[in-house]
């Protein structure tokens, strides 16, 4: 079918559909609020009508509107549609170019927008500051750096570097794909600067997991001042978000959100939600999250996204009963609905509370609201549905093709399978995966081998180990390592083991003398069981739970000198072992206990019960360790 058969059917389609529309005929000006309204409203069928208008008002050679509606189809999902519209103009202006390259954009169709922009520069329309920067936001998107250093180089040929939004998009997406120094040298290359040339080279150094660019980063926003320009939301909320896992992390917050008050930036926290969700975050990830409630109270205005920042809060912070009333608070009260990103945010709340039910009613929320092709959800309910036990829902989510899979989505399902212990159905859905010529990444590797080792496939596990390593150039990471330690240790294989901790590449951490120590308990090696424990304490020093096991394990060959020597030193060190704890969820109630907890209503019938099922497994012949089921 050729381009102009297709716009020919295309236009047909929609009159036949759509000529009995209840829209009047319209004049050029409601014609087009009409469409602004269906862009607003993201309707389709709204869309679709203004379209079958614009056609029976010979109108559908006028760029202005054809920009409007290929914006509209886009808006909707529609591309095809969109590019069809795009064909059917005759002289196409840079605007409509634009339109359908920022159309590509939205809908992550990264690739339509290079084969666009050639058409583009192979036409007699010239690519503007708009077409340059939505093409270096598209490198930045897939992080592809050639592609964005071509665009630079256009922008410099056609003399569109000096424009402060190509410039700023460039530097941008030169940050996004780890090159700090272009970005750098780019930005001292502009002859005049904004307050967004700041905060994007600000808001770079911010998001690099490397925190030497600490040091460049403060620099740049002390210069920043110099130059007459004052931090805004927009850099507060950047340095809000520095990735650091010490102290000073939180030490900073506090600072930024003193400035906050003290410049009323955000008007009392009532204004710029944003702001307010970077602080309850900055607070959250620092454990205060009762600080980050207290910002969340403070604020006047809250929207979704403030609802979810601290629902989110109280997850990592393992309070999840708090974030369930929250959740319950926010569609009651304020009757605002969850987005897919609050559905990500709570469901580990049901995990850790073993909650299936729970998932199945997110699961079937994201249903009813259309949100379940969202690909970090889907991946996000076949991660909960395996670890509350449902392995079939779990696997039915990853069979569904409403949604695209990623590498996150194979490796949650693969992990799945080896929590459940069916390491088999683990490698054969790796080796699919490898097939379909998706390349593993760390955690791919660390579920599958993980499987093997739960399953006792120790060659296939070692050759998926090696594999990694030697085809792909995976660097083997700590907990890689620690599998294949488990994976040795489970099987018995324990001078193995310790002979590849011994050739490992890097320095072994608590995970890989942890596995060692599993195994050791399993096969009841003393001596390896001895070895391991003493290494596990040097390199985890504050662990209180090391010591207790050592000392349980000299103990029970009577080795008391050594059992008080442990004893001593945890004392001295001041370390304490927090006391176990297990849950169950009853019609909804989710009921605690500690060891040797009796603060339950129901604790001496829970006691009386216990009483009885250890009457009847002695008289079975079993001997059970009574301390440690009390």
């Amino acid at each position: 079918m050729t381009v102009f058969s297709a716009r020919k059917t295309f236009a047909l389609a929609i009159s036949r559909n759509y000529a009995s529309t209840t829209i009047p005929q319209l004049p050029f000006t409601p014609l087009l609020h009409s469409l602004q309204y269906a862009i607003d409203c993201q309707s389709l069928s709204l869309s679709q009508q203004c379209h079958t208008q614009i056609l029976i008002h010979g109108l559908g050679q006028s760029p202005f509107l054809a920009t409007k509606i290929v914006s509209a189809y886009s808006i909707c999902g529609s591309s095809t549609r969109s590019r069809l519209v795009f064909d059917s103009v005759e002289f196409k202006n840079a605007y409509l170019w634009n339109s359908l390259i920022n159309g590509y954009l939205k809908n992550r169709l990264y690739n339509y927008t290079f084969d666009l922009f050639n058409e583009m520069c192979s036409s007699d329309e010239r690519p503007d500051d708009y077409t340059l920067a939505t093409l270096a936001k598209v490198s930045a998107e897939i992080g592809d750096s050639i592609a964005g250093k071509l665009i630079h180089g256009k922008s410099l040929r056609i003399g569109f570097l000096s424009d402060m939004v190509v410039a700023n998009s460039l530097m941008s997406m030169y940050c996004r794909c780890g090159q700090y120094e272009e970005s750098r040298r780019l930005f001292d290359e502009m002859p005049k600067r904004n307050s967004g040339s700041w905060n994007v080279l600000i808001a770079g150094y911010a998001s690099s997991w490397d925190r030497s660019f600490d040091k460049e980063m403060w620099e740049a926003v002390k210069f920043m001042q110099n130059d007459g320009v004052k931090p805004d939301g927009f850099t507060v909320s950047s340095l809000l978000r520095v990735r650091r896992s010490d102290t000073g992390r939180y030490d900073h917050g506090r600072e930024l959100h003193c400035y906050i008050v003290k410049n009323v930036l955000d008007s009392g926290l009532g204004s710029d939600v944003h702001l307010g969700c970077c602080l309850i975050d900055m607070y959250s990830r620092n454990n205060k999250v009762s600080m980050g409630r207290r910002v969340f109270d403070r604020m006047r205005c809250k929207n979704v996204y403030v609802w979810t920042a601290m629902i989110n809060g109280y997850v990592q912070d393992g309070a999840s009963d708090e974030a369930f009333i929250l959740l319950h608070n926010m569609q009651v009260k304020d009757g605002i609905e969850p987005n897919r990103v609050s559905l990500v945010s709570i469901l580990p709340a049901y995990g850790s509370h073993g909650g299936l039910l729970g998932v199945k009613q997110i699961h079937g929320f994201a249903i009813r609201k259309e949100l379940d092709n969202d690909l970090p959800l889907c991946n996000a309910l076949i991660d909960m549905y395996s670890k509350c036990g449902s392995l079939v829902c779990a696997r039915r989510v990853f069979e569904d093709d409403s949604f695209c899979k990623d590498a996150i989505s194979w490796s949650s399902m693969i992990s799945g399978y080896g929590l459940h212990g069916r390491g088999k159905e683990a490698v054969l859905l790796y080796e699919k995966m490898i097939h379909l010529g998706i390349k593993p990444d760390t955690i791919t590797v660390v579920g599958v081998l993980s499987a093997c080792g739960r399953s006792g496939l120790v060659t296939e596990g070692f050759n998926i180990y090696s594999s990694v390593l030697n085809v792909y150039g995976i660097e083997p990471t700590v907990e890689m390592c620690a599998c294949v330690v488990d994976l040795f240790g489970r099987s018995g294989q324990l001078n193995q083991a310790l002979d590849f901790i011994k050739s490992m590449p890097l320095e072994p951490g608590p995970s890989v003398w942890g596995a060692l120590v599993s195994a050791s308990v399993m096969h009841g090696n003393s001596e390896m069981q001895d070895l391991a424990y003493r290494c596990l304490i040097q390199v985890e020093p504050k662990n209180a739970s090391n010591y207790i096991s050592l000392s349980n394990l000299y103990a029970s060959s009577r080795r008391w000198d050594v059992v008080a020597e442990v004893r001593t030193m945890m004392k001295e060190r001041g370390l304490r072992k927090a006391p176990g704890c297990s849950w169950i969820s009853i019609n909804g109630n989710t009921h605690c206990f500690h060891v040797a907890d009796k603060l339950h209503p129901c604790s001496n019938s829970i006691y009386e019960m216990l009483d009885y099922l250890l009457l009847i497994m002695k008289r079975a012949g079993s001997s059970p360790d009574v301390e440690d089921m009390i």
